[in-house]
């Protein structure tokens, strides 16, 4: 973390993601293929807003935040964000799943399986108390060309937090914060 957060950079990790295959080798069951992108292939050279939340098919998560961001989108591109990416410590069938659900189509789903990227920014935490192993906790990053820009990480980050808290990474404290607010 300290690394990260003295660099002022995300870091550059391998997600692994389902991605369209347009093939002609198509297998029609499974239309999807493994792909294996960095977060500087992702994110390089854009300025992108990135969520991570404890899991997908959460309650906040699914009711709130999620939803909100996607609801927003438009108004995060008027800002001058490129791109917004949804992080949890999911695997890429959970989020697409997830994402399909709720009729998600411009917040771009980004799973962490491994946890990696949600521990290279020191926000991996374990919720054993809830069943849940290590998951993400719960933040917003404004990140221009890998560098962070701005922090919005919900108070009490600790191991099995009692609570779950939902206030400083809402997308409108974000919006404000855009905007000069």
């Amino acid at each position: 973390l300290e690394e990260y957060m003295f660099k002022n950079y995300i870091p550059d990790v391998v997600f692994h993601l389902r991605e369209p295959d347009l093939s002609a080798t198509m297998d029609v069951a499974n239309p999807f293929k493994w792909v294996r992108k960095t977060t500087a292939e992702l994110m390089g050279g854009k300025k992108v807003l990135i969520f991570g939340l404890p899991g997908a098919f959460t309650p906040t998560c699914s009711n709130e935040q999620l939803p909100s961001y996607e609801e927003m989108y438009e108004e995060f591109m008027e800002l001058g964000i490129d791109e917004i990416y949804c992080t949890s410590v999911n695997d890429a069938f959970a989020m697409f799943q997830w994402a399909k659900q709720l009729g998600i189509m411009n917040v771009k789903m980004l799973p962490d399986g491994n946890g990696e990227f949600a521990d290279g920014l020191g926000y991996l935490v374990n919720k054993n108390n809830l069943g849940f192993g290590k998951r993400s906790w719960r933040y917003a990053l404004i990140v221009e060309d890998l560098s962070i820009e701005r922090w919005f990480e919900e108070e009490g980050i600790s191991e099995n937090c009692p609570s779950d808290p939902y206030l400083t990474s809402r997308p409108e404290v974000v919006l404000d914060a855009l905007r000069g607010n």
